[in-house]
């Protein structure tokens, strides 16, 4: 018995209390964090962090997309965020003959400046609590809706925390005009591809340039060659002075998803079905694209950000899953419940809350899973998805010019669609769906179409030649029947999601989450030495820390900062990502670092990234990283592969944030594109 008590008393430790780094905290809240954000070496007030009256940082920080972070560092409204956040446009832009991907792109002047169609940012006008006002009668939607009339080019959510215990309203201006200004190559903007991802030491110069572009009075606007640069409330001061452990950061981004507070039920799913179920899935796709790739060059481009989008998640997952099995989540998960059980069981309005969330898991985990497994494979032909944006843009009642722009979009797909690829993609992924799927559970439509053609592989062939939706070409002057009747359309019909858009988390099916807004209020009653913050959603937070190095295996400690050295140790001219460009070889060779060369362990060298213990997550890639002044120092841009469970749990002895140096991304701005131009409007001298 003592034995026992003795183990949940270990596993409990490393619950209690949170760490000082863990946390993504609400800016408007952030007061309650300052005492400790001193100590570590913050010199600024919370107003200088977020102010609603006054320009703060906050006025700085963009939502970039909708999915990344970016920061303002100029008067004119320049934003530096990272290349995979930057990639989609930047492979748009690329041709064979204009092959910004590879050779990297620089304008020279703001006429050259790209315009980017459907690419906005998003930059925070106010946050407020308004759980009062719906516990009072108003919806979410009356609450929108008034605070989208405040302003032009105003948005808004009411976005939940704590699963709904409290509920805020955040407001933006969105600005839709977004020029690509400079884009390193892809060998040093995505250096060491998927080899390096999530992997320490790095040695990825992952940055991009963009600007905003707003109306004459500096509101927001379509794009216009005559809009003018945006001119920011606050941008960012950048500061080449360096960085050394112990240093304070702080990350000010848009994090996007963290399950802090989930169930051992949860994690169990994550870390033993759903994470090695698309983990093998994710493997066979990215086989195929990469074969394909290496075969033929405009393949590579045209199927560069797909490669990209689905490899980053199913790196993560890896990382993630031998994480969670090292910290031994689940044991420490069940040791957590077992003593809030104890608690508990005295209180008849949260005894019962461990037992329902228990059941709402055991009641709705197998649906959930197979909807997980349809978005991985059947969901992912992209024929059929095409085939199902059709039938939406023809419908009757679609607008005249909601029809135009969506077969706009359309049309515009077909420039990364390659029908021997799809066609091989689509019979991996039908393979895997039955792989997977149980036999009660495989959906009749499907069934049949396959079944009329006798086999997976007759049915694929049957899908991509008699299709009218396998060339741009083919589907243009289809009647509405003749594409009613199309096999992708078909196929669009038995695959779609007839249940609504599917949560991002297990978690946050209603049938499971409503057991969560209690069990919330129990765990704040039942640990009150525990420092509790809100999961990521997306919203606008804030992260501190500290530049550290970790002990990766025994004996082997991780510095946490890399240099250009490391990156002519990786040079490969016979492998895509590693094969640098010349100018930097030639840059290495002569130390023509200008300003830029720093003395490091007895040697003239360039600092390339840095480590530091700030808690990230997705939506962070392109955060500024900060130091004790709130001057920029680096673009936040990882996880450390070891860090990626930090998403469920923690580590502070091991969960580390990998961040471009902003004297790296001057440096390759200046000495490899040629544009420092772009380093002197950020206010640095050349």
């Amino acid at each position: 018995m003592k034995k026992r008590l003795l183990t949940i008393l270990l596993l409990l430790a490393a619950w209690l209390p949170a760490m000082a780094d863990e946390g993504m905290w609400l800016p408007s809240l952030v007061a309650d964090r300052i005492g400790a954000m001193r100590e570590k070496g913050f010199e600024l007030t919370e107003a200088d962090i977020y102010s609603i009256n006054e320009a703060s940082m906050k006025d700085a920080v963009v939502l970039f997309g909708g999915f990344c972070t970016g920061e303002i560092v100029s008067e004119q409204g320049l934003v530096l965020t990272n290349h995979h956040c930057g990639y989609d446009a930047i492979q748009f832009h690329s041709t064979l003959e204009h092959d910004y991907l590879t050779r990297g792109f620089w304008a020279r002047n703001r006429q050259e400046e790209l315009p980017n169609e459907g690419l906005y940012v998003r930059i925070l006008v106010r946050m407020e609590e308004v759980t009062d006002r719906i516990q009072a009668g108003e919806t979410p939607k009356a609450i929108i809706a008034a605070a989208e009339r405040e302003g032009k080019g105003y948005r808004a959510s009411v976005e939940q925390m704590y699963y709904g215990n409290q509920q805020f309203l955040f407001v933006y201006r969105q600005y839709d005009d977004v020029r690509l200004v400079g884009a390193p190559p892809s060998s040093i903007g995505k250096f060491g591809g998927d080899t390096d991802n999530w992997i320490w030491p790095r040695h990825t110069g992952d940055f991009s340039v963009f600007r905003i572009y707003a109306d004459e009075n500096n509101e927001p606007a379509a794009y216009s060659p005559k809009n003018v640069p945006y001119r920011p409330k606050r941008h960012f001061k950048v500061s080449t002075e360096g960085v050394k452990e112990g240093d304070f950061t702080m990350i000010y981004g848009f994090p996007g998803n963290t399950q802090q507070y989930i169930t051992s039920d949860a994690v169990r799913y994550v870390q033993h079905r759903s994470d090695p179920m698309k983990i093998d899935l994710r493997t066979r796709r990215l086989a195929i694209i990469g074969a394909a790739q290496e075969a033929d060059p405009k393949v590579r481009i045209q199927y560069a950000s797909k490669h990209a989008n689905i490899a980053n998640a199913w790196k993560k997952w890896q990382g993630e899953v031998l994480g969670l099995k090292r910290l031994n989540t689940v044991a420490k998960k069940e040791a957590y419940e077992a003593e809030f059980r104890t608690w508990a069981a005295d209180k008849p309005e949260y005894a019962h809350l461990l037992d329902s969330l228990e059941a709402a898991y055991a009641a709705h985990t197998e649906a959930y899973c197979l909807q997980e497994l349809k978005n991985e494979t059947v969901r992912t032909i992209e024929i059929a998805t095409l085939a199902g944006r059709l039938a939406a843009a023809r419908r009757a009642d679609t607008a005249p010019e909601r029809r135009a722009e969506l077969e706009r979009e359309i049309e515009q797909s077909y420039k990364d669609f390659d029908p021997t690829v799809e066609r091989a993609l689509a019979l991996c992924v039908l393979q895997g769906f039955a792989d997977y799927c149980p036999a009660e559970s495989y959906p009749a439509e499907l069934k049949a179409l396959i079944e009329a053609q006798g086999s997976v592989e007759a049915y694929v062939d049957h899908l991509f030649t008699t299709s009218l939706l396998r060339s741009a070409e083919s589907w243009k002057s289809a009647t509405e029947e003749e594409l009613a009747a199309d096999p992708a359309t078909l196929l669009y019909k038995a695959v779609r999601n007839t249940q609504g858009r599917l949560p991002r988390n297990l978690s946050n099916l209603p049938a499971i989450e409503r057991w969560y807004r209690p069990f919330m209020q129990a765990l704040m009653c039942f640990d009150r030495e525990r420092a509790f913050f809100p999961d990521a959603n997306m919203t606008l937070r804030v992260s501190y820390g500290s530049i550290a190095g970790y002990e990766y295996a025994d004996g082997e400690y991780h510095i946490p900062h890399t240099t250009i050295d490391g990156i002519i140790a990786k040079d490969n001219p016979a492998i895509y990502d590693y094969d640098i460009p010349q100018s930097l070889r030639d840059l290495y060779a002569t130390k023509s670092y200008g300003r830029w060369a720093t003395e490091m362990g007895g040697r003239t060298t360039v600092p390339v990234c840095f480590l530091a213990t700030n808690h990230t997550t997705g939506g962070n890639s392109g955060s500024p990283v900060l130091n004790s002044r709130g001057e920029l120092i680096g673009i936040n841009f990882d996880r450390t592969w070891r860090s990626t469970m930090s998403d469920i749990e923690f580590d502070p002895t091991i969960c580390r944030n990998i961040a471009v140096d902003i004297r790296y991304v001057l440096m390759v701005i200046d000495r490899v594109g040629g544009a420092g131009y772009l380093v002197e409007e950020m206010g640095v001298k050349l």
